[in-house]
C-alpha cells in the first residue's frame, strides 16, 4: 500500500511516497528512488517489482506534487539533495539504499557529496554531468541548441532537437551541428507551439543539473558504495558517455544494465523499457553480486 506524505520544510513543500512499513521489513533499509525532472510516477512500475521491500519515492521541489516557496523556478542539485536529505531524515530510519536515475543521479552524487551517511549503496543510472566529458565545450553548445529550438518553435520542435542530441552517438562534432534541426513529426512530436516556455527538461532552468562538476575527494572519501550504471542500449550516447566519464573519476567501470535510458521504464510517460530484467539487475547491485 502506497502512503502520500509531504514534508514542509523553508523553501518548499517536498511530496513523497512510501510503500511498505517503516521500519522497513526484513533487516533492509528503505530503498529510494528518484530521479529529474522525473517526478515519483515515473517509478511506479520498478516499485512494484519491489513488492518486498519498502521504497521511497519523491517530487522534486517545483515538480510534480511539491510545490515551492521560495519564489524560484530553477532546479539545481544542491537544494534537491538537501530535500533528498530532509525526506531520509524524516523517515527515520537510518542510511537507505537508493536508486537514482538521469538528473536524479546527479542529485544523488551530490548528496553523497554532502551528506555521506544518508546512503549504504548508491546506484546512479546515466547522470547527465557534462564536464566530465572530453567534448564537454561541445555538449554544452549541444545543449544549447535544444533551448534555443525550443524557445523558437516551442515543445515539440525542442524535445525533437533533445532526442537528436541525446541519440547522437560519439562526441559532438561539426557534423552534429551541420544537422538542421530535425521534424518532430520524425519523432511523433506535434508541431504546434503552445506558447509554453517552462519545460524543465528543454529550457535552461535545469542546466544546474548537467553543469555539476563531482566532488571526486567527497565522493571517494564517502563510505557509501556508489555504482554508476549505464544501459546496453545506450552506448556511445550522450548519458552513456557521461557514465562512463564519472565512472572513471572515481576509479570503476560502469556497470551496464538491461534497456536504454529509460531502462526501468513500464509505459510510464508513453515510453517503456525492460522493467523485469531491470530490477533483477537492480536486486543483483544493492546486494551486491554484481
Amino acid at each position: 500500500m502506497t502512503t502520500a506524505q509531504t514534508l514542509q520544510t523553508p523553501d518548499a513543500d517536498i511530496a513523497y511516497d512510501v510503500d511498505g512499513p517503516l521500519p522497513a521489513a526484513g533487516g533492509r533499509p528503505p530503498l529510494v528512488m528518484i530521479g529529474q525532472p522525473m517526478d515519483a510516477t515515473g517509478f511506479r512500475t520498478l516499485v512494484s517489482h519491489f513488492a518486498d521491500r519498502t521504497v521511497i519515492t519523491y517530487d522534486p521541489r517545483g515538480l510534480g506534487r511539491s510545490t515551492r516557496k521560495d519564489g524560484r523556478d530553477d532546479h539545481a542539485p544542491g537544494p534537491q539533495a538537501a530535500d533528498v536529505h530532509a525526506v531520509i531524515e524524516a523517515l527515520g530510519a537510518g542510511p537507505v539504499e537508493m536508486f537514482a536515475s538521469s538528473g536524479g543521479a546527479v542529485t544523488a552524487l551530490a548528496l553523497v557529496a554532502a551528506y555521506p551517511g544518508d546512503v549504504t549503496t548508491l546506484v546512479a543510472h546515466e547522470p547527465p554531468l557534462i564536464p566530465v566529458l572530453p567534448d564537454a565545450e561541445a555538449a554544452e553548445r549541444a545543449r544549447a541548441g535544444v533551448r534555443d529550438v525550443y524557445e523558437k518553435k516551442g515543445w515539440g520542435a525542442g524535445m525533437a532537437a533533445f532526442i537528436a542530441m541525446t541519440s547522437w552517438q560519439g562526441e559532438f562534432t561539426d557534423d552534429y551541428f551541420a544537422q538542421p534541426a530535425p521534424d518532430p513529426a520524425t519523432f511523433g512530436m506535434p508541431a504546434e507551439d503552445d506558447g509554453s516556455r517552462d519545460d524543465p527538461l528543454l529550457s535552461d532552468r535545469s542546466w544546474a543539473v548537467s553543469s555539476l562538476r563531482p566532488d571526486t575527494d567527497a565522493l571517494t572519501a564517502a563510505p557509501t558504495r556508489i555504482v554508476i550504471a549505464v544501459g546496453e542500449e545506450s552506448q556511445g550516447t550522450f548519458t552513456a558517455r557521461t557514465a562512463a566519464a564519472t565512472a572513471e573519476l572515481l576509479g570503476q567501470r560502469a556497470t551496464v544494465f538491461p534497456s536504454h535510458h529509460g531502462g526501468f521504464l513500464g509505459g510510464e510517460f508513453g515510453q517503456a523499457g525492460q522493467p523485469a530484467a531491470f530490477a533483477r539487475k537492480l536486486r543483483e547491485v544493492l546486494d551486491g553480486a554484481a
